[in-house]
């Protein structure tokens, strides 16, 4: 067995915990790195009307991404558990089944991307002055839905197997790539906000050829041409599980388009800030999914090997370094945030300075509140890994009414403030539903129920 796949049934928990999320967190400031670097190049090389496009389209973007990362991680659930049990038959089962699944989920989406990008960005209310690149950005990103899917699934595989180092390596390579090619492709070639997508899929091809290599390493893991068949009942139990963590992230999606059709009504310079805003709280997430990815292999495997007091434990143990980690994270960038902002806007005249204002006064409230999303993913990634994810997808809904409650309400009286509180009281909202939820399925568990 390769040293890189870890079992977390044994050890101690908050050192298995760690040792699983830092690689994550590593990979996730790679990632962030080139999703700041493309928003960047964009702004100093294009200026603000191309950085507000990139605003535009990030939300419709996202929601064909956290499809397939929804269905990906539900499918690596019962992955973790199969692992966890030291069932290497229906391990390799679930495998090929996800791997069908997946190639037909991304082919649907791909052609309803194409379809309905236009009439999204539309219905967003997006300004005339920058559709045209949004919708070119969009074009690109969803051709290359099924090379996302791929690196997904990958990644989902290995994390379930206690991996999370394969991963990181992937994301710092395509890191890399993402970032040559987004100075090449936009300021050499001067193939403007297109380049910078191609740079960006290109980059995640990269990733994803990583990853495949690597697991065709993995001798437990070489499948057979009868797991490449749907099983109807496993493929429908999986698709249980993962739907909901689908739906759950399209029901954020669907809040965040809502909060960008708002933020679209306002100018040009509010667009660009929010765009920039919004880039570094990306960076205010690197720890999140890394601990999310970490309690749902923790959780999944002690829950195929019975170990019901150590996901107890886990939790404990998770949501204290959860919280300092977002101590540390908010302190850091609310001391360098304005300098880091000042490089996505191109410029010294009055309109860069408004464009930096706006990102960091986001950036500030977000900074503050940061622990309230942190509990938030260390709670809804146990319920998952237990294969709970009906309750989180309930949260995503709590999620969605405070989030629009807020942006529709809340301007009218504290104007551009009102935009920048709707994130943290749908994170706020969430909590609620999530802690409850763990303490209810928590005592199903104890009980032999779940």
């Amino acid at each position: 067995m390769s040293n890189r796949i870890k079992s977390m049934t044994e050890g101690k928990p908050v050192s298995l915990i760690v040792v699983f999320a830092l690689p994550l967190m590593v990979g996730n400031v790679f990632q962030q790195l080139y999703s700041v670097v493309d928003s960047m190049v964009v702004g100093k090389v294009l200026g603000v009307n191309a950085l507000a496009a990139l605003g535009a389209s990030t939300w419709p973007n996202w929601v064909m991404l956290g499809i397939m990362q929804g269905l990906t991680q539900g499918f690596s659930i019962p992955m973790a558990q199969a692992f966890g049990a030291k069932d290497e038959k229906r391990l390799r089962m679930v495998i090929g089944n996800s791997i069908v699944l997946s190639a037909i989920s991304s082919v649907i989406f791909v052609i309803l991307g194409l379809l309905f990008a236009y009439p999204i960005l539309q219905m967003l209310k997006t300004p005339e002055n920058i559709i045209s690149y949004s919708i070119v950005y969009l074009y690109i990103s969803f051709i290359g839905i099924p090379v996302i899917a791929a690196y997904n699934l990958l990644a989902s595989i290995l994390r379930s197997l206690g991996d999370g180092q394969t991963p990181l390596y992937a994301m710092m390579l395509a890191s890399v790539v993402n970032v040559i090619l987004d100075i090449l492709f936009v300021r050499v070639f001067y193939l403007g906000i297109a380049g910078a997508a191609i740079a960006t899929l290109i980059a995640q091809f990269v990733s994803c050829v990583f990853c495949f290599i690597y697991v065709q390493k993995i001798e437990f893991l070489h499948l057979k041409r009868e797991n490449l068949h749907i099983q109807k009942k496993l493929a429908k139990n999986m698709l249980i599980v993962s739907s909901p963590m689908a739906l759950q992230n399209i029901l954020i999606a669907c809040g965040g388009m809502l909060v960008q059709s708002v933020v679209n009504q306002f100018s040009i310079v509010f667009i660009a800030g929010f765009t920039a805003g919004s880039k570094l709280h990306g960076v205010l997430e690197i720890a999140t999914s890394s601990y999310g990815f970490a309690m749902t292999t923790y959780v999944g495997q002690n829950l195929g090997a019975r170990n019901i007091d150590r996901i107890r434990k886990g939790v404990k143990s998770a949501i204290g370094v959860a919280v300092l980690t977002s101590v540390i994270i908010a302190s850091v960038m609310l001391i360098c945030g304005k300098m880091i902002i000042s490089g996505f806007v191109s410029g010294n005249g009055e309109e860069a300075v408004q464009t930096i204002s706006v990102a960091y006064r986001y950036l500030t409230i977000m900074c503050i509140c940061l622990p309230v999303l942190y509990i938030l993913y260390v709670f809804r990634s146990s319920l998952q890994g237990m294969g709970n994810t009906v309750l989180p997808m309930v949260s995503g809904i709590a999620e969605l009414i405070m989030r629009t409650s807020a942006v529709l309400i809340l301007p009218n009286y504290i104007g551009e403030t009102g935009v920048f509180l709707a994130e943290v009281l749908a994170w706020a909202g969430a909590d609620v539903v999530l802690i409850t939820s763990y303490i209810a399925t928590m005592r199903k568990v104890s009980v032999g129920k779940l």
